[in-house]
């Protein structure tokens, strides 16, 4: 989804040496074909963010906002599975009545499979797809809708190949290595129930840090001042659980308030963190909630405020500038986490405190 508008799903990309000075040129010399090009094999390139037909590619249409905004596109030609199967289907019937056959032979269907698809697919509507991406760059940061890892890494190969800089996608550990110059998962499992020993923890420093954050907005108030404004976070369901090893692996809780249940406890008590779940932060004037994957620090259904009617810029210079609030934010509260985590002696504090908090936690069946 773009950001122009609505809720959006996006991960950040960290480009430590910024885009090269031509880098609107070379995105337009890597602009997608023409649609009218389009045959049976796909086709691929940048298109402007206005639409995924805009290929032609300028200062003017990439600029938006002062910021530099792009969509990775993809271009194919698709049948429908269902129809596929059913002309498919015509052509063996046709072919069993001519030859008097009872049934078709699997390289006689895979035959007509081909010669039905070769016949359909120059027909079909072109199906277009894009990974939409907006760069500001007085962070130095790229927000994109990839959010699986087959859109990540076709993002990655084409935008080195488009603007040969590095951009790091910014998760757990590299966020960490950003932040305290540090390779966190080189640190030593750590467990947050009474009833489990470190090393028998699952050693995930996203999953910690989310677990961290449940305890803190619950045990701490979950206040923190970034900049000279507070901020409070929050962690609700649905919360899904994991915890490497024998049994069932993950434990997902949803409807009503899963965060006070019975089962969150007990999935606590068991050694399970929180891969998954939905957190707001809010602070005097904007609050934003988004479901966060722990681990790769990838934000779906993110909610940003909402903002008086504007113009469209004015609307999405807002936008980006809340969204660059939240990842300060949220990266304050993450170095905050990795403050104690780091610190053994702090964390031994720490991890008691957390450990009080799993056990006394009041719950309701």
């Amino acid at each position: 989804m773009a950001f122009e508008s609505g809720s959006v799903g996006f991960r950040t990309f960290y480009l430590p040496n910024g885009m090269p000075h031509n880098a609107i040129e070379r995105f337009a010399d890597n602009s997608a074909p023409p649609i009218t090009t389009l045959g049976s094999d796909e086709i691929s390139g940048w298109v402007s963010g206005r639409h995924l037909l805009d290929h032609i590619i300028t200062e003017e249409n990439a600029l938006y906002a002062g910021y530099l905004r792009l969509t990775l596109m993809k271009a194919e030609r698709k049948i429908p599975e269902a129809l596929l199967r059913a002309e498919c289907k015509i052509e063996e019937l046709a072919l069993m009545q001519a030859e008097g056959l009872s049934y078709v032979k699997r390289e006689q269907r895979s035959q007509i499979k081909k010669e039905v698809t070769a016949r359909l697919l120059p027909s079909m509507p072109p199906s277009l797809i894009g990974i939409p991406t907006v760069y500001d760059s007085d962070h130095q940061l790229l927000y994109a809708g990839a959010m699986s890892e087959k859109q990540v890494d076709a993002l990655t190969i084409n935008f080195k190949s488009t603007q040969d800089c590095p951009m790091i996608p910014m998760n757990a550990i590299t966020a960490a290595m950003r932040l305290k110059k540090i390779d966190v998962s080189m640190l030593e499992p750590t467990s947050f129930s009474p009833k489990l020993e470190n090393p028998l923890a699952h050693n995930a420093i996203g999953q910690d840090f989310l677990t961290w954050l449940w305890f803190f907005s619950e045990s701490r108030g979950g206040i923190m001042s970034v900049n000279g404004t507070s901020y409070a976070v929050m962690v609700e369901g649905p919360l899904t659980f994991f915890m490497e090893g024998a049994g069932a692996h993950v434990t997902l809780l949803r409807n009503g308030t899963p965060e006070i249940s019975a089962e969150a406890k007990t999935a606590l008590l068991s050694g399970k963190k929180l891969l998954r779940a939905r957190i707001t932060i809010g602070g005097e004037h904007e609050n934003w909630s988004t479901s966060l994957d722990a681990q790769e620090f990838i934000f779906r259904g993110f909610k940003l405020p909402k903002t008086e009617k504007v113009d469209a810029i004015t609307g999405f210079q807002q936008r980006m500038m809340s969204l660059n609030r939240f990842n300060t934010v949220f990266m304050a509260f993450y170095d905050r986490f990795l403050s104690y985590r780091l610190n053994q002696n702090k964390w031994a504090a720490e991890q008691k405190d957390i450990h009080e908090w799993v056990s006394n936690r009041q719950s309701k069946c």
